[in-house]
């Protein structure tokens, strides 16, 4: 895989030739990946996998006119060719007034933090191939457990370069580890499954394959013999693996992009205290090993910590550079770039804040309630806020965990849930997103 040097060298070379070509501006993203892994299944060898990608995204500006384009070949006939395109399609291209660069003084400038996203241990296919034997053992080995979908282990590599024609250049690098398994509880129709997977930035943070592959048969075993629920309004307790994705769903309609198309539920709303004031979620892109964490934004700008929500009240809007100045809002520095089009609007490691209590302490003056373990489909209506979800789980009774539960779902509205949200103390940094257990009163589950 190509250095941190080369990347930002094609990238340098391309935005430099598109200048040349015309271009009034220009920036060009490029991103190189490897990665490697081992699958396991019943114990034997069932794939082994590795892969190597390399791309380049440039975008360039004739006038208020933009396009970008995209591509993996780096011969220079091929870029040359990328680059004259890219300016016929601006030139066709309808005129935004809100298109452009982000501006100059705002681009990051050096030296940027640590943030150890870079392992230097690299594991080797043989390690690999024992941690993927020992996670799925470990899961298999737990009472109940019948069958398996197998045990993966794998290792990734990445490095990202970005260049503007205003002098911006900087690249960072990333490595990853992930191990999981995922096995079946019980036979014929009364099979169940589910999976426990983690995965880091460094080899030496990862939790141990038996720790996870015992959770994995456990989290399987437990889901034997569900049965569905009365309809009705209760507490509903969420998971922290699952209730990450409420925080999801609040940084949608927290994006400067839907906002400004007036398609999120939050307009208008932005004034009101949306959270009991005991809810603070933060945002945390330059944490060290973070698994979002990153120096700049997909536009140049430097990323810095912030609450999104404190008091009860979100800060404002997330925006890229078009986002701000359709709003005429500040900019905040969460441009998201991917390889082809225009930067879209991303945050980077936000967690929703540890509370007071333990989750048995959360739910247990709930009488009769659900306690969600998974969620389907995708009943959210980042417009309304109406939410409506296919969940499974376990029924709630006189403030523990009872039976199993399954095909239900669960509704409201995320105004309203974001208002009645209570956390408890279980936080832990597993992902982008992160949550303690939740709990919401007052919603709507709809079973036999």
């Amino acid at each position: 895989m190509i250095d941190k040097t080369t990347a930002l060298e094609r990238c340098d070379d391309i935005v430099a030739l598109a200048r040349r070509l015309g271009a009034d501006a220009a920036d060009a993203v490029m991103r190189a990946d490897s990665a490697e892994g081992v699958s396991i299944r019943l114990g034997k060898l069932e794939e082994v996998s590795r892969s190597e990608s390399e791309a380049i995204g440039l975008r360039v500006f004739v006038g208020q006119r933009s396009a970008s384009v995209s591509s993996s070949d780096f011969s220079n006939a091929s870029l040359e060719a990328l680059a004259e395109q890219a300016i016929a399609m601006a030139r066709l291209a309808p005129e935004d007034r809100y298109a452009g660069l982000a501006p100059r003084d705002r681009l990051a400038k050096g030296p940027f933090p640590g943030l150890e996203l870079i392992d230097p241990v690299e594991p080797s296919p043989d390690e690999l191939r024992e941690a993927a034997l020992e996670v799925e053992e470990a899961a298999r080995s737990v009472s109940g457990v019948t069958n398996s979908n197998g045990g993966e282990a794998s290792f990734s590599q990445a490095v990202v370069a970005f260049v503007t024609s205003d002098g911006f250049a900087r690249s960072y690098g990333g490595t990853g580890h992930s191990l999981g398994a995922s096995v079946i509880s019980g036979e014929g129709h009364a099979m169940q499954t589910d999976h426990c997977y983690r995965s880091t930035r460094h080899r030496a943070d990862l939790p141990s394959a038996g720790e996870i592959g015992i959770k994995a048969g456990e989290r399987a075993v437990a889901r034997v013999g569900p049965v569905s629920m009365p309809s009705g309004p209760v507490p509903v307790v969420f998971d922290p693996r699952v209730g990450s994705g409420l925080i999801g769903h609040l940084l949608g309609g927290m994006s400067g992009a839907a906002v400004a198309r007036k398609a999120s539920f939050l307009l208008g709303h932005e004034n009101e205290r949306l959270f009991d004031p005991a809810i603070r979620i933060v945002e945390e892109p330059l944490r060290p090993r973070g698994h979002r964490s990153r120096p700049f934004d997909g536009e140049g700008l430097a990323c810095a910590p912030r609450a999104l929500v404190e008091d009860g009240h979100i800060f404002g809007w997330l925006t890229n550079s078009a986002a701000a100045r359709q709003l005429d809002a500040p900019l905040t520095g969460h441009a998201g770039r991917g390889i082809g089009g225009a930067p879209g609007v991303q945050a980077s490691n936000v967690h929703c804040e540890a509370g007071e209590c333990s989750p048995d302490e959360l739910m247990s003056d709930i009488i009769d309630g659900l306690y969600v373990t998974q969620l389907f489909g995708q009943g959210v209506n980042l417009v309304t806020g109406d939410y409506s979800r296919g969940a499974s789980g376990f029924r709630i009774r006189n403030g523990a965990i009872a039976e199993p539960v399954a095909e239900i779902t669960v509704a409201g509205n995320l105004i309203a849930m974001f208002g009645a949200m209570r956390a408890a103390d279980d936080l832990e940094f597993l992902q982008s997103v992160n949550v303690p257990t939740l709990r919401i009163d007052g919603m709507t589950v709809a079973g036999s």
